[in-house]
């Protein structure tokens, strides 16, 4: 279905900045853009494993729809975590009706360092009040709902906030690097007041606990995505290598280019067993599902980065146009090195994790 839909749709999209709404509508009402949410509440019911493999392909085709589903079932399982059963009832079913939802926890002194959160919700009878700023959060601009993370007065909560509430505003990044139609967007909340129960269960804990749920899933749908755009470059660059000729044989026939084409296969299928292992873990609920979706949004990750550029060295002027699938992939790459944990973020959690695993 996606192949069809999107076509050679996505350089299109990524010019423009924009993917059609009714287009992210009608995947949401067919619950698609976060399939891992249970029948129950109108979902697909996928496995971590099933729906890794749909991202993968959805990565491989446009990784500003991709970001887009990374940012649904963020949001769904943000509510399915941290909400309250008649909230869930409420809440989830919108999002796999055809409705869009962004998660809002980085703001502008507050990306990795989440104790810098300086976003306020404030009891206030049977309201609360939100106030704060948020920055770079994927699909705002496309979004019916924010569920937006930020302080409460004994610790952290998670509130859900109409995009059209009084006091929102949302303003698109028009020139992102990558991942152009995601619809990222900057988030101003002024005084904004909802009902008491816009505020979800999980509260009072420490912001670090309460963005990690998000995040983890987050990070595993981030690495089944750069799966799919190691999978995309490695197809772009093996045609263009087996079609064209240089000093009278094939691209492919000479080692230098080879050996690109050998390190595409690498990263794809190191991305592809971290994923699968970390879906593994995610399914049976093991507490190392945590650490696992650290690991596999990091090798996927900085594989896609570098993977993307030896497409573009593969393709060369072929593969130099703006809106090209190896150009495309070559800046989205590069984003996902920084979404979700950077890098370097990454490399320290790690890092912590052998030291407490050392024995």
């Amino acid at each position: 279905m996606f192949t069809d839909l999107v076509g050679d749709r996505a350089a299109e999209w990524d010019r423009t900045g924009r993917i059609p709404l009714d287009t992210l509508r009608g995947l949401g009402a067919k619950g698609l853009l976060c399939a891992q949410v249970p029948a129950a509440h109108g979902g697909l019911a996928f496995s971590s494993r099933r729906n890794g493999e749909l991202t993968a392909h959805v990565g491989a085709l446009c990784s500003s729809l991709r970001s887009v589903m990374t940012s649904q079932g963020m949001a769904a399982w943000t509510l399915r975590r941290l909400a309250g059963a008649g909230q869930q009832a409420a809440l989830v079913p919108r999002l796999t009706g055809g409705e869009l939802a962004a998660v809002a926890f980085s703001e502008a002194g507050a990306g990795s360092d989440l104790s810098a959160l300086r976003t306020r919700i404030t009891r206030d009878g049977d309201e609360v009040v939100v106030d704060g700023a948020k920055v770079w959060t994927t699909n705002a601009a496309y979004a019916d709902l924010l569920v937006v993370f930020g302080r409460t007065e004994d610790g952290a909560g998670a509130v859900v906030v109409p995009a059209t509430a009084l006091g929102v505003r949302i303003e698109r990044i028009t020139d992102p690097l990558g991942c152009r139609a995601a619809g990222h967007a900057d988030i101003r909340l002024d005084g904004v007041r909802l009902p008491a129960d816009a505020l979800l269960d999980g509260v009072d804990r420490t912001p670090a606990l309460l963005v990690t749920t998000a995040l983890s899933y987050g990070r595993m749908s981030v690495a089944w995505g750069c799966t799919g755009i190691l999978r995309g470059c490695l197809t772009a660059a093996a045609r263009h290598a087996n079609a064209r000729e240089q000093f009278g044989v094939r691209l492919a026939e000479h080692q230098l280019v080879a050996r690109h084409l050998a390190e595409l296969l690498i990263a794809e299928q190191g991305a592809s067993r971290a994923c699968e292992h970390a879906s593994e873990l995610w399914d049976e609920g093991s507490p190392d599902m945590v650490t696992a979706a650290v690991l596999a949004k990091h090798v996927a990750a900085t594989g896609a980065a570098r993977g993307a550029a030896r497409a573009v060295q593969v393709l060369a002027s072929a593969g130099s146009r703006d809106g090209h699938t190896v150009a495309r992939a070559h800046r989205d790459a590069k984003l996902m090195e920084i979404i979700e944990g950077s890098s370097e973020i990454c490399e320290l959690m790690l890092a912590r994790h052998a030291l407490a695993t050392a024995g």
